[in-house]
């Protein structure tokens, strides 16, 4: 939607309000409404000025004044709010020279972007997440000084299948890992997701299947590939809609990755690839179709998986599904269809299919920094010529122990992924897509969060310790 569009639309469909948002360093998207009225060539141009020192991570209070510049290219009609709302992303940019701001997310993912034009490797980059979650219908938790704990419950949930009901039990549930794809009445989750996927159609994303996935309670949308920053934007609108739709049915939603124990956890699968002089660069004679660049990105993100950890696997939680012996994509391999590597090449008959998946990452990441270090790491390895070494066409979950042991792994929490990109950021920093100033900001928030972690009690603890 071009700028005379976007002010057109506001006319022609009696728009009231204009919702101006943005994602702060941890992921979540933020907002401000402001009259349509006010909302002019001017406007667009030059910007609407916030308090920056209130979003964590950000300016000091001495520096707070900033600006969102809205890009009309990302407006949406919202499709929850009652008075009739068109909403914008945004970019935060500094007032006073109108630079993008170096610790803005959406800001950094156009800098990756403009970096892999300016590197020769390639025009444009594309990506496509595949970002799980689960549903619950009773969420509560506690973190007091007396009591941590937390419960959540789901009529269709596996633990349920001996729960008295007003109504009676009616028995039909996925078991443990049991959800991928049974029909309903096992799988009760058809005609919200059918709503949630329609609602992103309707909004102008580009959608084509939901199932429920191996858990219980957890589900699956599917979102077809796009630009890096155009794709980060759809996250963000997939995210928004999904909990609002949620809401709606009495229901909450999660994108934690591992919020039960004992079944699978949430991932989000990236899908990339990079074209060149409108080719795809991907295609090629070598391993699975794929050529020389390909499996030098493959090799750039293999070398670089600890440090893209800290940007892919962003949260205390992350770990708790990132657990090697499990079906988690923890070891740092690469295979064609096989999905027990960190890196799998999907089958394509097209060379126009062909693409790289990174299956590591989570839903709890930012996708402007996931996106751009899992870019900024393949650059890296077609820049340097990082081959990745011999496929693995094993089941590597069943590979013996003295095997397993020569294979490198992802991190094993987050305390590891912050010490690896404390030592491993140089490919971050390139063409100043990343700063230094950006990730000491970013690792002092992640700090906070495993301070918080390992210095409180766990309910765990006092089963194994209490009565020592």
């Amino acid at each position: 939607m071009s700028k005379s569009d976007f002010l057109k639309t506001i006319k022609d469909e009696d728009v009231e309000y204009v919702d101006i948002r943005f994602t702060d360093p941890r992921g979540k998207l933020q907002h401000v409404t402001v009259m349509s009225h006010e909302v002019d060539e001017d406007f667009l141009d030059e910007g609407f000025m916030f308090d920056g020192s209130s979003i964590q991570g950000w300016k000091s209070i001495d520096q707070s004044d900033m600006k969102l510049l809205p890009d009309t290219d990302s407006a949406y009609m919202d499709p929850f709010y009652a008075e009739k709302t068109l909403a914008v992303h945004c970019t935060v940019v500094e007032p006073d020279t109108g630079e993008r701001y170096d610790r803005d997310p959406r800001g950094t993912a156009r800098n990756a972007e403009d970096y892999l034009k300016s590197s020769g490797v390639g025009d444009n980059s594309f990506f496509g997440p595949e970002a799980e979650f689960f549903l619950f219908d009773d969420v509560r938790y506690s973190v007091e000084m007396n009591k941590v704990s937390y419960y959540v419950d789901a009529q269709d949930a596996s633990w349920n299948t001996d729960t008295e009901y007003e109504m009676g039990n009616m028995g039909h549930r996925p078991g443990v890992k049991g959800g991928y794809f049974p029909v309903n009445p096992i799988d009760d989750g058809q005609d919200i997701r059918s709503e949630m996927l329609s609602t992103m159609k309707r909004i102008g994303m580009k959608v084509d299947k939901h199932h429920h996935e191996v858990a219980s309670c957890q589900h699956e949308l599917g979102m077809i590939f796009s630009s890096l920053v155009d794709q980060a934007d759809n996250l963000q609108k997939y995210k928004y809609i999904i909990h609002n739709v949620a809401h709606a049915y009495g229901k909450s939603a999660t994108f934690m990755p591992k919020p039960v124990a004992g079944d699978n956890g949430t991932g989000m699968h990236v899908n990339m690839s990079i074209w060149k002089d409108g080719k795809p660069l991907f295609a090629g004679d070598k391993y699975a179709d794929l050529s020389d660049e390909a499996l030098f990105y493959i090799g750039g993100i293999l070398k670089h998986a600890k440090a893209l950890n800290a940007f892919t696997n962003p949260s205390t939680n992350s770990y708790k599904r990132l657990i090697p012996g499990f079906e988690a994509p923890v070891l740092r391999a690469y295979s064609a269809r096989n999905r027990s590597g960190c890196v799998r090449i999907p089958w394509s008959e097209s060379p126009k299919g062909k693409r790289v998946e990174a299956r590591f990452p989570d839903p709890s990441a930012n996708p402007y920094l996931c996106f751009a270090a899992l870019l900024m790491a393949g650059i890296d390895g077609i820049k340097n010529k990082i081959h990745p070494g011999e496929a693995m066409d094993k089941d590597l979950y069943d590979l013996p122990p003295e095997e397993l042991a020569g294979i490198p792994t992802v991190c094993s929490s987050l305390r590891e992924a912050m010490d690896e990109l404390e030592k491993d950021h140089e490919f971050l920093l390139a063409g100043d897509v990343f700063t230094k100033s950006q990730l000491e900001g970013y690792m002092d928030l992640k700090w906070e969060e495993i301070y918080a972690y390992e210095h409180t009690p766990h309910p765990v603890e006092f089963k194994l310790y209490y009565g020592c």
